[in-house]
């Protein structure tokens, strides 16, 4: 049965469902409910659930959806809950994965395996004891699903590829309640499917497993500068940023906040000595000296914790895009300007503009060899704003218009699509801009997968 939003579920059918799983069936108002549903961005929090299951096992999975199949209720997976546009939450059934959170590693092979719910903290605890690694997260509550679903970037990306790159098999229980096991060999079009043609839209994946690789001592870098060095900083860091060997990835951005003025950041890592990192960057610290300036030899693993991030959350709006060469100083000084107009707000993480480096390893996959099509720019560009719950509509509209100016300021520059991972909601063309040319072939096997859109939700694959 088709999915209907509208169509109210009876209470026998929901006591049918709780008498099917191992776990819990959770109802609006008990405990866990919330944390099992409330969305990462606070912008989307009048979207609740009717009920959220806290699936015990992959039965419990396969019994959900058989159950909204049934019942034509929305059903949507949830792992990590970190979907920037609040799609980890529905109106009808929420399926918890975290229980779900097994993480095995073998150091002789470098295969790992992780369980539909785990995250970056459980993958990480796992990989840790073997010194091997994937491209991952730096947010310890990020899943692992949502991440390599939706392509995947990280520190190491240029060296070691996405995190979709490193699939080697997942499993999925599909519209119809099959468990499928698919990689190269088994289900192959779906396996492509999910490496980069995003999380909830062929199924409940229940397990990935992924080709890690030994990892190195490394070393990290964190600068900060005022906002008056911003111009010349962007100058010479984009051009160092493209030139890179694989084995460095910086991040360079600039953010501004209530209270804290404007600051420029440079935050990277190298799969090498701290030496050589300074090496690399002395252009940009002869030009100007950073007010904090840290670069260090780290293990992996120091570098792991060193580069977490944890934004402060609260509600927020993000754009991106790719480009191959770097943004040009005109649109940077327009950016800047538009800094200094933002709206503010009651968000203590402001506003900003980012370029993650991009190229190597990513760029080596051919567009069509996985459902990530983003494969021939140097940086990825990321332009945020974020306002408080308290804040007035009139505040949040114009946060949303400075977004978007902000965008066009830097569209000219920039190259076709967006980040799947960083999901926009606004986004009308997001077909085209998520899965480029690929996305007649992901239709194609959704249609095939799920001829009734089960899975079904804004900016679902076939919506």
């Amino acid at each position: 049965m088709t999915p209907d939003p509208r169509r109210p579920v009876s209470e026998a059918d929901w006591s049918r469902l709780e008498r099917s799983v191992t776990g819990r069936v959770l109802r609006p108002g008990e405990a866990g409910f919330q944390s099992s549903s409330a969305p990462y961005n606070r912008r989307f929090t009048r979207t609740a659930p009717a009920r959220v299951l806290a699936a015990a096992d992959v039965a419990d999975v396969r019994r959900a959806v058989d159950w909204a199949r049934g019942t034509g209720t929305p059903i949507v997976p949830r792992g990590g809950g970190h979907s920037y546009a609040g799609f980890s939450v529905n109106t009808g059934l929420v399926v918890d994965l975290r229980a779900l959170g097994t993480v095995t590693a073998d150091g002789s092979t470098g295969l790992v395996t992780a369980a539909g719910g785990a995250l970056m903290a459980d993958v990480y605890a796992a990989i840790e004891p073997h010194d091997i690694a994937f491209a991952l997260g730096n947010g310890a509550s990020v899943g692992i699903a949502g991440l390599a679903l939706g392509g995947g970037s990280a520190a190491t990306s240029r060296k070691l590829g996405l995190t979709a790159d490193a699939l080697v098999s997942t499993t999925l229980v599909t519209a119809d309640g099959q468990l499928l096991t698919c990689d190269e060999q088994r289900n192959p079009d779906l396996f492509w499917a999910c490496r980069g043609g995003g999380g909830g839209n062929f199924g409940i994946n229940t397990s990935f497993t992924f080709q890690a690789s030994a990892v190195p001592d490394v070393s990290t870098c964190l600068l900060l500068w005022e906002g008056a060095h911003a111009a010349k900083v962007f100058a010479v860091l984009q051009e160092i940023m493209r030139d890179a060997p694989d084995e460095v990835s910086l991040r360079l951005g600039v953010n501004a906040a209530e209270g804290s003025g404007t600051t420029v950041s440079a935050i990277g890592l190298h799969l090498g000595p701290a030496r050589e990192l300074r090496e690399l960057l002395d252009p940009v610290l002869s030009l100007a000296r950073p007010f904090r300036e840290d670069i260090a030899d780290r293990s992996f693993w120091q570098a792991k914790d060193y580069l977490l991030h944890e934004t402060s959350g609260g509600a927020f709006a993000v754009k991106t895009g790719f480009a191959t060469e770097p943004l040009p100083p005109e649109a940077v000084a327009a950016a800047l300007d538009l800094l200094e107009r933002r709206p503010g707000g009651a968000n203590p993480d402001g506003c900003g503009l980012a370029l993650f480096g991009w190229g190597g390893a990513i760029n080596r996959v051919a567009p069509t060899a996985t459902a990530f099509a983003h494969r021939s720019a140097n940086y990825l560009v990321s332009l945020d704003t974020s306002w408080g719950e308290q804040d007035s509509p009139a505040t949040v509209e114009a946060n949303l218009r400075w977004l978007a100016e902000l965008r066009r300021t830097v569209a000219p520059h920039l190259d076709e699509g967006s980040y799947l991972n960083f999901t926009d909601p606004d986004l009308a063309d997001w077909r085209t801009a998520y899965y480029g040319a690929n996305y007649p072939r992901l239709l194609e096997i959704k249609r095939r997968v799920d001829p009734e859109g089960l899975f079904t939700f804004a900016q679902g694959i076939g919506s």
